[in-house]
């Protein structure tokens, strides 16, 4: 709303509009190359043993050199969405009930293509952050029919996936996701067709 060429100063638009004006010169800062670099070894060490939280993670950081505690740690482990993998009371609920479907694959001939499509994701480090990849392979055939780079995991960029890769070459019969919020939410629902049915593994 700050315009540099209106006629009035700067310093007059923001007192009209009741704002700091050390605010319109702020520019956010992004993270240093140190973080980054914790960052990375973080995400490795997170994939090799999935089940270290922040204790354990700070543990490593400094064995690794890093001059780091607790409280640094638990704000990049929650800037990256990394949270420790292990059994926990009634704290991880998956999507509603109602469209949560049953695993169709137990027990199934799998012997053509367009039969079976899987969907998932996965997040790939990059220089300065992290990206999402949301992949459909066809399973008979090992293909990947879809496939996309985003940097959230709105279940919106499934749902563009899916349509994207139907468009290409035809519905699936049947398509298997986990249960995460992306495969659950109605969006989902709505997207997949009447012939398509959903499949779910825990």
């Amino acid at each position: 709303m700050i315009s540099p060429e209106a006629e009035l100063s700067i310093s007059k638009q923001c007192k009209i509009l009741d704002i700091s004006r050390s605010s319109v010169y702020y520019t956010p800062k992004g993270e240093s190359e140190e973080n980054l670099e914790m960052m990375r070894k973080m995400d490795e060490e997170h994939m090799e043993h999935p089940a270290k939280g922040v204790i354990g993670m700070t543990d490593f950081l400094l064995s690794e050199g890093f001059k780091v505690g607790q409280r640094r740690v638990r704000r990049l482990m929650r800037l990256m969405g990394i949270q420790a993998l292990y059994p926990k009371k009634h704290l991880s609920v998956p999507g509603p009930p109602v469209y949560i479907m049953p695993y169709l694959l137990r027990g199934l001939k799998i012997d053509h293509r367009n039969q079976v499509w899987s969907i998932d994701i996965t997040y790939i480090p990059m220089a300065k952050g992290f990206m999402y990849l949301t992949a459909i392979i066809d399973v008979y055939s090992r293909f990947i029919v879809g496939w996309s780079l985003h940097n959230t995991l709105d279940a919106s960029n499934c749902t563009e996936v899916l349509k994207s890769a139907i468009a290409r070459y035809g519905a699936p019969e049947i398509i298997n996701s986990d249960q995460g919020v992306q495969f659950t939410c109605q969006m989902w629902k709505d997207t997949c067709s009447v012939s398509i049915r959903r499949s779910t593994c825990k």
